[in-house]
Parts: structure tokens; sequence; C-alpha cells
């Protein structure tokens, strides 16, 4: 007798680490995967929003503020599909005066969304590393380049927290740029940023202008690589088929050990980067080999300083654990 595989849909961008997913070159154990090939941002709002999708990639800071919804719509499971330093989110107009960290306290700085998991490692960073307490600053919401764009989630912030929105047609990134904010927190660069080698003179530059060797003397002192995204499962999915929390780990795995040997690839260089080889060889040499890690136990420092920073910033209601934030099958496996 034939059995019948599970059929569920996943929400994710075409990362290199997913890609032989999408390209039906992994297979779940007990499941047909319909891959959604989404920007972020879509992603989110469509799941947080509606719950369209069975499981996608979520912002790690969006799934903690689901938590403490009754019921909690989403179970996650410690796979990180996107992972980044934040250093070089951190722009600024280059008249507002603003030369080191300190010079944000008593600022107006932009956020398209205040929870984004992105400006939550960087308000912590900052108040950890250069003493800027997410209170000292006031915050400006609303679309990075398109006008109207709202919180995905709601919240609610402690009063020392001061956020207001921007008018209803402005754009932060202009705003940046005529110096209506003074800086600006973002994962995505504003389209009036001119890097180094741009073609005019624009009046936003980087907070940490050398980001590398701020992000990387960050690594080397903390060993924190901070996570960005989890993959989250719609509830009412894992409690019917507890069993899948284990088959999408697997899954997600197998296709990021077949990244990691695309990397290594010296024949024809499978990543249009001239010195990819090197670049590959720093990175081991300074975070191992399994610099991207997944799993739980790799990654518990990084996990419990974004669940303190969410927990300082007013996001979440109590400090949550490690522990309690993933399906519990996936804290542990068998052994023979």
């Amino acid at each position: 007798m034939s059995t019948k595989n599970l059929q569920l849909t996943l929400a994710c961008w075409d990362y290199d680490r997913t890609r032989a997913i999408l390209e039906n070159r992994v297979r779940f154990r007990g499941i047909d995967l319909t891959y959604l090939n989404l920007v972020v941002e879509e992603t989110f709002f469509r799941q947080m929003r509606h719950h369209e999708f069975d499981v996608s990639e979520m912002s790690f800071s969006s799934y903690l503020i689901s938590k403490f919804q009754d019921p909690a719509p989403f179970i996650a499971i410690p796979i990180f599909p996107s992972r980044s330093f934040r250093h070089s989110g951190i722009y600024v107009n280059t008249n507002a005066g603003i030369r080191k960290p300190a010079d944000l306290i008593g600022k107006r700085i932009g956020c398209a969304e205040y929870q984004l998991t992105a400006n939550v490692w960087i308000r912590g960073i900052l108040n950890d590393e250069y003493g800027v307490t997410p209170s000292s600053f006031t915050t400006f919401i609303g679309g990075l380049e398109e006008a109207g764009r709202v919180e995905k989630s709601e919240l609610s912030l402690p009063p020392q927290i001061k956020v207001e929105r921007i008018g209803p047609t402005a754009i932060l990134a202009a705003m940046l740029e005529t110096g209506e904010i003074d800086a600006l927190f973002s994962p995505r660069a504003p389209s009036t940023f001119v890097k180094e080698h741009g073609n005019r003179q624009g009046n936003v530059r980087r907070l940490f202008e050398d980001t590398h060797a701020a992000e990387r003397e960050y690594y080397e002192r903390t060993k924190i690589f901070p996570i960005m995204h989890v993959v989250a499962i719609r509830r009412e999915v894992y409690e019917r088929h507890r069993w899948v929390a284990q088959s999408l780990c697997q899954g997600f795995v197998e296709a990021q050990r077949m990244a990691y040997q695309d990397l290594h690839e010296t024949a024809a260089l499978k990543v249009m980067l001239p010195w990819l080889v090197q670049h590959v060889a720093e990175t081991e040499a300074l975070m191992g080999r399994d610099f991207w890690a997944y799993g739980y136990a790799p990654n518990v420092e990084a996990i419990n300083r974004l669940l303190r920073y969410h927990h300082e910033q007013g996001l979440s209601p109590r400090q949550l654990t490690a522990e309690e934030i993933f399906a519990p099958e996936t804290l542990e496996s068998f052994k023979i």
C-alpha cells in the first residue's frame, strides 16, 4: 500500500543555503514541499498578518512577539536562513554632527519598523558597547522607500521608549538625505546612500565607515554572529504532525551542506567572487568551518543575547529562554 506525503508550503527567499530545496535537490522525509520564492518583506507581512504559509522564513523578532499571543500561532525550529553583522546598518546624515556612536544620543533616528530584528541587534549593540540606550533618542517609524509602511505586529512599548510615526507621504530614505532625521537604522541600504565609488556627493554615510573592521572586531571579542531569521511552522500544522519539525530541520541542514560544498569548489567557481577561495579560507580561519551554524547548542549565546535585547527594548513582556522558543524535538537527537 502506498503512502501519501504531507503537502506543505514554504515561503522563503532563494538563498544559496536553501537553493537545493527550491530546485528539488533535497527531499524532506514524509513531506512534499511547495517552495514560494518571496522577498523577505512580503513573506513576513503575509505570514504575520494572515498566516498564509504552512512553513516560512520569519523575522526572529516578529516570532518572539508572536510567542506572547494566546495561542501562539507559530513554533520555530533552530534553522537560521539569515544572519548578518549589523554595524553596517547604521546610516547618518553628514551634517548631523554624528561622528561616533555616543553622538546618536538625543537624535532623531528612523526605522522602517521598531521591531525589525536588525534594529533590535543595532540598538542592543549600541547599548552594550557604547552606552547609547534605547530611550536616549527618538525613533521615527515609516516606509524606507515607500510611504505608508506599518509595523507587522502590534506593539505596546514602555513610556521611556519614544516612537513617532512619520507623515503619510514621507519616506525615511529622503528624510535622511534632507536632514529631517539625523540617522537611520536599516538592514536594507537606503537609496540615498552613496557608496564609496558613487558618481555624486551625497549627505548620507555609514556611522562605521570601515564596517568590516568594526564587525570583525565585534566577532573576535564576543564570538557572536547575529541571527536575523528563523524558520517557523504554523502551530496547527505542528500540533497535527509533530514529526515535521525534525524532517524540516534535516532537509535544511542537507541543503546547507550542499551550499558549503559549493563554496569549496575550485575547478569552476560557483559564486561570482574572483577571490572566493580566499574569502572562504579567511572566514573559516576566524569563525570555523561551520561558520553559519544551525541548531540550538552552537547558537545559545547569540540567541540569549537577542532575547535579552528584545526584553530590554520593550518588545517582550518578559525575557524568554532559549529552550522555550523552539520545538522540543529539535533540541536533542537520538544516538545509536
